[in-house]
């Protein structure tokens, strides 16, 4: 199976090269790893293009926002497999793809998700939030519950039948596709109790200052899926206490994995 991975990014260059090189350091060999930049005004294509002997498609021109560049990715994607790390993030784990992979293949899921690690932006040694998914049931969808986005890997062809990143949603996009997966669908499901990513808080989805635009996007995604938004929202609010309470424990610290320097050399500088 080909796994296609998707990272997007603007103006990126201070975190985008850990989230090349976390998928550059997988041990499985059939990855499509496709770059989508944003027409980016730093050095962002700059740092993609030391990469670019590892990176099978790179795409740069403007977009009006992280979904239609995710959807472009996807468009472009040639995998059995669609997943995403976004430039702020990097895998879990130089295994991560290959237990992914694995997972699909002994229980012929349709989609898998896991669990993330949220660190400090500029410490990512230090835990913010510590998020384990749990188990899939389809009814706890209406009490807010969703799997961490970046953590979900979907099969293409299910992509194809129940369509892409609606982009009327600037935040909400991500929550909108996996109540659509999650609810509406009737996919095979499974759930690896593995750690998938780390994400640094910050990103557009974690952004305080985004806070009322993502409440008016929720309270509209879900009504839009015959959901009570409230309910929703209310659980969904609910299940992160434990999230952030859990990382403060005195005992508590970013979980680590083992590790190995697979990034092919020949990916580096052209060489």
């Amino acid at each position: 199976m080909k796994v296609s991975i998707i990272t997007t990014c603007y103006n990126r260059e201070a975190t985008l090269r850990g989230a090349i090189e976390s998928v550059l350091e997988q041990d499985y060999p059939y990855i499509e790893y496709i770059v989508v930049d944003g027409a980016s005004k730093d050095n962002s294509l700059a740092v993609i293009n030391e990469y670019k002997n590892g990176i099978d498609k790179i795409i740069s021109e403007p977009d009006k926002g992280m979904y239609e560049a995710i959807n472009k990715g996807i468009r472009a994607a040639t995998g059995d497999i669609i997943g995403l790390i976004h430039s702020d993030d990097f895998l879990f784990s130089s295994h991560t793809i290959s237990e992914i992979v694995e997972s699909f293949k002994k229980h012929n899921a349709d989609l898998v998700y896991g669990n993330g690690v949220f660190v400090n932006y500029d410490n990512t040694n230090k835990m913010v939030r510590d998020w384990q998914s749990g188990e899939y049931d389809k009814k706890n969808i209406k009490e807010g519950w969703l799997p961490l986005h970046p953590t979900v890997y979907i099969k293409k062809e299910c992509m194809k039948q129940w369509g892409y990143y609606d982009e009327s949603y600037k935040i909400a996009a991500d929550s909108d596709l996996l109540v659509r997966y999650l609810y509406e669908a009737d996919l095979k499901v499974f759930y690896l109790n593995n750690y998938i990513v780390k994400m640094r808080m910050g990103g557009l989805s974690t952004d305080s200052g985004k806070t009322k635009q993502k409440w008016g996007e929720d309270l509209r995604m879900y009504r839009s899926h015959g959901i009570n938004p409230y309910w929703a929202l209310k659980g969904k609010v609910l299940s992160k206490i434990p999230q952030f309470i859990k990382a403060r424990l005195p005992w508590s610290e970013v979980p680590e994995a083992e590790q190995e320097s697979l990034i092919r050399t020949y990916a580096l500088n052209g060489e």
